[in-house]
């Protein structure tokens, strides 16, 4: 199993811990011999990925969550550590011959990984080379905004696609009609149980006396570097005009810690690590970075401005491959900027304080968007994404 950034490592810790409870379960294939021709033994997993993995079970060969990068530029610069993981579990799988590969999400290395492994198996067969491993990948790589020669690459080489969106599956559907692709929903559902949508506050003010702020500025320590700066700036500006409360997530303690370092002197609020729906379903509104984290605002139904920076380099690329209108999922499933977004030399420190404050300011804005973030939630998927994940994975081995 392998997984990249820290939203991959909990969702591949999650399905690790569903696969172990429904293998153990599964009855013993019994035949007329003295041995049962297949048994409930406990899987042994092994991989790459992060500390959720780690804790789930999964015997960690790398910590990929310490080299997690996002942009063409920022992926060369540390080329060659990912080079050497790349080539060290690929000699791991074809020495130790795993029965499946389950890729999350992490698409730039998982699709190369996949087809290292599916060449390397072409080209090593005869009668006493039967190693034919299952290729999963569990979460679709964003090839329906760009790059969708990816999904045909995928085909050729994957035995199942899982998706968490469900216009995903039709979109595979349309082009690739013979590649397995399921839609499993979104596991967010499941984590944000204890919470129903549209659960956030619901205060309808026009003053921002005790506005209470969740800023979101990313799961990796090169998205913080780029937003704290400007989170900093439209936060003081915002303080210098009335009483607000804030809080800061992150998804680890070394976030926090880096957080913590740039944002002294600012007062009134906290710096913590988890916590994320707690903090939204009492929050007025949140600033966040335009990834997943956003979905976790649709939940709630919290009003977010959306904002991400990237180097010059990776945001030029990015423009010309690039075929959808928005970067935040929310406001690619609505079809319309549900959240404002505030790109690379958009995302200042005035501009979102700009931005906050008209939002805070506009109840009846507010009240517009709580009501539109109601309808996407269906779009998630019902309870049980991680279950249905699993039973997937379980009956493609069992062929």
């Amino acid at each position: 199993m392998i997984a990249g950034e820290a939203s991959g490592d909990q969702l591949a810790a999650e399905l690790v811990n569903v696969l172990r409870e429904k293998l153990a379960c599964k009855q013993a294939n019994c035949t007329s011999e003295s041995q049962p021709l297949q048994a409930s033994l406990e899987p042994e997993i092994f991989g790459a990925g992060g500390p959720a993995m780690k804790a789930a079970g999964v015997k960690l060969e790398f910590d990929m969550t310490s080299h997690s990068v996002v942009g063409l530029v920022e992926v060369l610069k540390d080329y060659g550590n990912f080079r050497r993981i790349f080539t060290e579990l690929r000699q791991m799988a074809i020495e130790r011959e795993p029965h499946a590969i389950i890729c999350v999400d992490f698409s730039g290395f998982n699709r190369r990984f996949g087809h290292a492994v599916r060449s390397y198996v072409r080209a090593h067969q005869g009668p006493f080379l039967n190693w034919k491993p299952k290729l999963i990948q569990y979460v679709s790589p964003q090839v329906w905004a760009s790059r969708e020669s990816r999904a045909y690459k995928m085909a050729e080489d994957f035995d199942l696609l899982l998706t968490i969106f469900p216009f995903e599956k039709d979109w595979y559907a349309n082009r690739l009609p013979d590649f397995p692709v399921k839609f499993v929903g979104h596991p967010l559902v499941d984590r944000y149980r204890d919470f129903r949508p549209g659960s956030g506050v619901q205060r309808e003010r026009e003053s921002l006396s005790s506005s209470s702020l969740v800023l979101l500025p990313g799961s990796r320590a090169g998205e913080l570097a780029r937003h704290l700066p400007v989170m900093r700036e439209a936060l003081l500006g915002l303080q210098s005009q009335a009483d607000l409360r804030w809080k800061m997530i992150v998804p680890n303690e070394a976030l926090a810690e880096q957080a913590r370092g740039q944002f002294t002197g600012v007062s009134g609020g906290e710096i913590r690590s988890g916590g994320l729906a707690e903090a939204l379903s009492h929050a007025d509104l949140a600033i966040a970075w335009t990834g997943t984290v956003t979905l976790g605002c649709v939940w709630v139904g919290g009003p977010t401005i959306a904002i991400y920076k990237t180097s010059w380099s990776t945001y030029e690329i990015g423009q010309r491959i690039i075929k959808v209108p928005f970067l935040a999922m929310p406001n690619i499933l609505a079809g319309e900027a549900l959240f404002p977004e505030l790109i690379q030399n958009e995302a200042t420190g005035e501009k979102i304080a700009e931005a906050t404050l008209n939002l805070l300011r506009n109840p009846t804005q507010r009240q517009v968007v709580r009501g539109k973030l109601k309808k996407l939630v269906a779009w998630l998927g019902e309870p049980g994404a991680t279950e249905r994940a699993a039973d997937a994975i379980i009956e493609l081995l069992s062929v």
